[in-house]
């Protein structure tokens, strides 16, 4: 059954047989709606963006049209080109590929339903991965042109005049800057205090700003309960009786895993009350020789975290030394401008555990190489421990933070000191340099 194809393909070089059965393309739904599409669209959102700063560098000012017919092309262009070069990949080691619906019919048995009938399978390991699909609230009727998911959006016909969007966690903000940089006017409808309500506030506050300098409108502390359409018009209710009304209503609050329907109670393995598959800390579900990785665990939702628990599954059903995922430790990212990225816990979580940090921040204002290229908004913030000097994490803000965090990804999992990231001689001028200017 469905794994992140880097899963797949360590399944079949650590000897093992395996078939995988997959409903749409191989890559599953991070190829197909998430990931590539969404990055593709902040790719070309970004470009446009520095379009209009151009001047700024001592450049002319241009001014484009958005044709979203050739984006929507190069979107699934890009998505189709990874995801044949992963299916050869799978094939060159002899993985059985069957293009259907999966599903269990027992501890050690499965059916998928393809083009040409039928086929039962027996296994001795089944790995379930089959991703999530976007949350839609009783409350809204989507009808995927004006009202509409994230995933209509790489389909659409014209730019919206006038985007609403529900929804200020990740999705929600990243498509805050597609949209605004594209050209529409955006309004983001928050539910709590600051958008990332689950990041550190200083943080969302810079994000903020850099949505209200492009002009987006933040509707605060407002929880929307309902969505009538008049026409062209959309408008958005919330609970303390406001009315925002635009051309578009975009929903980005989450998503719902996707285990109804694929037959895991027929095959005995225990799913919760919101549908998730719970598992231990080798991804083995209530079955114990039945895994489940990806969005269905209810772990992070992110394509990096997926892959890792499709290798680490294979290590433990081969019988490999398996050090469990540290999900503390992640790296992880927001594609917005300016970006986001973090890795080890924020420091409210270290306060709330009881732990004595050591926070040191340096603005990107200060950096050389951030003046010269004109992108001097964020700033880098090391964590560490002021006893034992190790370096517990940080939080980038900024261009290219995406690609920084790498660094201090690298230094939390190996348990490097503070004075290593001092003692390192940086590219200069760098972006870069500002980590070993926090960590000095």
């Amino acid at each position: 059954t469905p794994v992140p194809s880097e899963g797949r393909v360590y399944f079949a070089t650590l000897g093992a047989r395996v078939t995988v059965v997959e409903k749409d393309v191989i890559g599953g739904a991070a190829h197909l709606w998430d990931c590539i599409p969404s990055k593709t669209m902040v790719a070309s959102a970004g470009r446009m963006h520095l379009m209009r700063d151009a001047p700024a560098l001592g450049l002319p000012g241009v001014e484009h049209d958005v044709h979203l017919s050739e984006l929507g092309a190069r979107m699934h262009s890009i998505s189709e080109d990874i995801s044949s070069k992963q299916r050869a990949l799978l094939e060159s080691q002899d993985v059985r590929i069957l293009d259907g619906y999966g599903r269990f019919t027992g501890p050690h048995s499965a059916d998928a339903e393809t083009a040409n009938g039928e086929i039962p399978l027996e296994f001795d390991v089944a790995l379930a991965s089959t991703g999530s699909y976007p949350r839609i609230p009783e409350w809204a009727e989507v009808d995927h042109k004006r009202v509409m998911t994230t995933r209509d959006t790489y389909s659409m016909d014209a730019l919206p005049e006038h985007v609403v969007i529900i929804g200020s966690g990740v999705t929600g903000v990243e498509f805050v800057h597609i949209f605004s940089a594209l050209g529409s006017k955006v309004t983001l409808v928050v539910s709590r205090h600051q958008v990332l309500p689950h990041r550190d506030a200083e943080v969302a506050a810079a994000l903020e700003q850099g949505f209200l300098d492009r002009g987006v409108r933040l509707v605060k502390g407002a929880r929307a309960q309902g969505i009538t359409r008049d026409g062209d018009t959309c408008t958005v209710h919330t609970d303390d009786g406001r009315a925002i009304s635009g051309s578009h209503v975009l929903l980005a609050i989450g998503s719902v895993p996707l285990t109804a329907g694929v037959g895991l109670e027929t095959a005995g393995v225990g799913v919760d009350g919101g549908g998730y598959v719970p598992v231990d800390e080798f991804n083995r579900t209530s079955v114990p020789h039945i895994y489940a990785a990806g969005d269905i665990t209810g772990q992070m939702p992110l394509s990096s975290v997926a892959t890792m628990q499709g290798r680490k599954i294979a290590h433990h059903v081969l019988g490999r030394r398996v050090v469990p995922i540290e999900y503390a430790k992640v790296a992880q990212a927001v594609f917005t401008d300016p970006e986001i990225a973090s890795v080890g816990l924020e420091e409210a979580e270290h306060a709330a555990a009881g732990r004595r940090i050591r926070a040191t921040k340096v603005p990107f204002a200060t950096n050389p190489r951030s003046v010269i290229s004109g992108n001097t908004r964020g700033f880098v913030k090391v964590i560490s421990d002021p006893v034992t000097q190790e370096v517990l994490g940080g939080t980038i803000v900024g261009y290219r933070a995406s690609e920084l965090i790498g660094v201090l990804a690298l230094a939390v999992r190996a348990k490097v000191h503070i004075e290593d990231l001092v003692e390192t001689l940086m590219v200069h001028p760098s972006l870069v340099e500002s980590i070993s200017e926090a960590a000095d």
